[in-house]
């Protein structure tokens, strides 16, 4: 083996015990939300689990890094100011969304809460 060459090695992780993590909940002034349409630039239609459907927008510190599409679950951040808008902080991985579903933050994906 050349020495400008590396070796890559897979581990095998079908052994290993399962990986424990942390899922963020909302705080004060924060609801989980569903993505239901995107509106263009920033915004997007996300039904939240108050029961109001909200025009909420990505912060621009988090656009180049947070991608988002309709069904994705989110936590939305209501403005003082305006109770139908809000901003989108955080989105979930397919892992924290099923354990949501079993701590009973989130019913089903569908219809939302």
């Amino acid at each position: 083996m050349e020495n400008n060459q590396k070796k890559h090695y897979r581990s095998n992780n079908q052994n290993s015990e399962p990986q424990v993590f942390r899922v963020k909940l909302p705080k004060q002034n924060e609801v989980i939300g569903i993505i239901e349409q995107r509106l263009g630039g920033n915004r997007m239609s996300v039904a939240c689990g108050d029961k109001m459907t909200r025009n909420c927008r990505v912060p621009g510190r988090l656009k180049r890094s947070l991608w988002l599409r309709p069904g994705d679950v989110v936590i939305v951040q209501q403005w003082e100011f305006d109770k139908d808008k809000g901003d989108i902080l955080f989105k979930y991985n397919p892992t924290q969304i099923d354990w949501l579903k079993n701590k009973g933050y989130l019913k089903t994906e569908d219809t939302g809460f």
